[in-house]
């Protein structure tokens, strides 16, 4: 399993479990359909390769086309 889904913080970013299935499912579709990866392949399957493009915020939910509300984000300065 990619290490990135064992924590929550990958959930918060995209506001649930929910939204973030939706985008993955989104994007692997893309990626299957030709589009270019965010990130470099490095032998990595579509999932990994979605997983890392949501890690480093190259892909993220466009809130105001979307229509939905940002989520507010745990603060992380404590």
């Amino acid at each position: 399993m990619n290490e990135a889904l064992k924590s929550d913080d990958i959930v918060a970013k995209v506001g649930g479990r929910f939204k973030l299935t939706a985008l993955i499912q989104r994007r692997v579709f893309e990626l299957l359909n030709g589009a270019r990866p965010l990130v470099e392949r490095d032998g990595r399957s579509d999932f990994e390769v979605v997983i890392e493009e949501i890690a480093t915020d190259k892909l993220t939910i466009d809130w105001e086309k979307s229509g939905l509300t940002k989520p507010v984000l745990p603060r992380s300065d404590a």
